[in-house]
């Protein structure tokens, strides 16, 4: 779909006749996902690639992409949809990540809850003044770039999915409470259709697992915030062994495949983190990072003994990782 009139008037014309980008609409330099020249409308001068906006949504992916991409998105959806991650009502997604009326999913939203407040009180507020610019990185349902608008920040989000219920469609819950809609893109994480240096953060929400190339989508995270910026890798998880984290892979494929019918695995993603992969990040980056640990309660703690005790794999920890953007 052509972007509309009303979209394409956020690009002006000079005296000169030609585009300049009006930071209006999206507030962003944009850059092409196939060429990765900078471009300032729509439409790309170098090799042609035009950016489609429908419903609010800039469409940010090249056609190899999205083929790239297509059974991963098919299979994703169906399995959230299984689990109940939408709802028809405002109030579910005004709600978050605080309270799911659904009652479907609230043990991990409490987990998402404490994430947030630690990230917001630890690490956003302490460094970044209201009206920063961060990029939320596989937003989702976009309920993070509501909460940072909520809290006075200018969000920019961005995942693959875009239907209503647990993609980027689902923003127009947020509409009615928010002075404008932030906004969104379909976007690879590892490919960010911006401009270098313009983001004072970029937050992986619950999303650097399922980068194929994990350095590469941090140095792309890393090219998109200004010096001295931070990217933020929030909610995936940790394992002290690499040995747990693939017994993880294996169940969850295999439980997948038993309840929906795929194992979810059509392209081959990080999955978790470990000490070795995060320091293999920091050298091959020349980053350090910087680590939180938000209490998610004693139950919680006490979880890694007891599962020692009753010779389980260990689970999954989760903490906040922060690395700077060195200045340049």
């Amino acid at each position: 779909m052509q972007a509309t009139r009303g979209e394409q008037s956020a690009f002006a014309e000079t005296a000169e006749g030609t585009l300049i980008h009006e930071t209006a609409p999206f507030g962003i330099g944009l850059r092409c996902p196939r060429c990765h020249a900078a471009i300032s409308s729509l439409i790309c001068s170098e090799c042609g690639f035009q950016f489609q906006v429908n419903c609010g949504i800039v469409h940010a992916l090249a056609l190899d992409r999205a083929a790239h991409y297509s059974q991963f998105i098919e299979d994703y959806e169906q399995i959230r949809a299984a689990e109940g991650r939408g709802s028809d009502s405002d109030d579910f997604y005004l709600g978050l990540p605080y309270r799911d009326v659904t009652a479907r999913n609230s043990k991990q939203w409490q987990i998402r809850a404490r994430t947030y407040d630690s990230l917001l009180e630890q690490v956003l507020k302490p460094s970044l003044p209201a009206g920063g610019r961060i990029l939320d990185l596989g937003s989702g349902n976009c309920w993070m770039s509501f909460r940072l608008a909520l809290a006075g920040y200018k969000p920019f989000s961005v995942d693959l999915l875009i239907n209503r219920s647990d993609g980027l469609g689902a923003a127009e819950h947020y509409r009615n409470d928010l002075p404008g809609l932030f906004p969104r893109f379909q976007a690879e994480l590892d490919n960010l259709p911006f401009q270098s240096g313009q983001l004072d953060a970029a937050i992986f929400n619950a999303s650097f697992h399922y980068v194929e190339d994990a350095e590469h989508a941090l140095r792309e995270a890393l090219r998109c915030v200004r010096s001295g910026g931070m990217v933020v890798v929030a909610d995936t998880p940790w394992y002290s062994r690499q040995e747990s984290g693939k017994q993880m892979v294996s169940e969850r494929r295999e439980s997948f495949l038993q309840r929906y019918g795929t194992a979810s695995a059509s392209i081959e993603s990080m999955e978790y983190l470990t000490d070795e992969r995060l320091q293999t990040l920091e050298e091959g980056l020349s980053i350090r990072w910087t680590i939180y640990s938000p209490r998610y309660g004693l139950r919680w703690a006490m979880r890694p003994l007891l599962a020692k005790l009753r010779n389980k794999r260990e689970p999954a920890r989760f903490r906040i990782y922060v690395a700077r953007k060195a200045p340049a």
